[in-house]
């Protein structure tokens, strides 16, 4: 491969260098290194949508139980959001964790792996759906009995699914994000 020695210091850190058995960015004359077993190369909204429901189904089971959990527990509303919020983190993971294991990947690489697809969509994930729960009138104080409530976290994960998809788009189609495990879900 012949590559430009001013990216030498950088090579494994920020994967912007070519060394033996890493694979770039796909912009390299002709191929695509994210082109595999037939695979169009091309980002669609449909792979975007794909990685965005992924992520929002571990972000969803973290936060209703966070909720439930610290509604339970008579927490006020910031508690709540923080526990809701490291559960939506760790469900997230998960749900990327166990088809990789599944895949015969190593503990160490899985994690790896499941931190760079998932942690940029679960941010934003996380910061528009509890930014909208937050400026819903009276959502917070609902109560889990409530329509109120389930409404509006139905509502605010339905906002955060369509800033996210756009968002994913951008990042898988420059090799990153759910990119990054595409290959083990075959």
């Amino acid at each position: 491969m012949s590559e430009p020695t001013h990216h030498s210091g950088h090579e494994m850190h920020h994967g912007h260098g070519r060394p033996e058995g890493h694979h770039g960015h796909g912009e390299h004359g002709g191929h695509d290194h994210h082109a595999h077993a037939g695979h169009a190369s091309k980002t669609t909204w449909r792979m975007a949508a794909s990685a965005t429901l992924h992520c929002l189904t571990g972000c969803a089971i973290g936060e209703v139980l966070g909720l439930v959990i610290g509604t339970a527990l008579g927490w006020a509303t910031a508690p709540t959001i923080v526990l809701a919020v490291v559960l939506a983190f760790f469900f997230g993971y998960l749900l990327t964790l166990i088809p990789l294991r599944r895949a015969g990947v190593a503990w160490g690489a899985a994690i790896k792996l499941a931190l760079a697809a998932d942690t940029v969509s679960i941010i934003v994930m996380e910061i528009v759906d509890n930014g909208v729960m937050l400026v819903i009138p009276g959502a917070m104080d609902a109560g889990l009995t409530t329509g109120l409530f389930w409404g509006a976290l139905a509502f605010a994960f339905l906002v955060a699914f369509l800033v996210t998809t756009p968002v994913n788009k951008w990042i898988i189609g420059r090799g990153k994000g759910h990119a990054v495990v595409h290959a083990y879900h075959h």
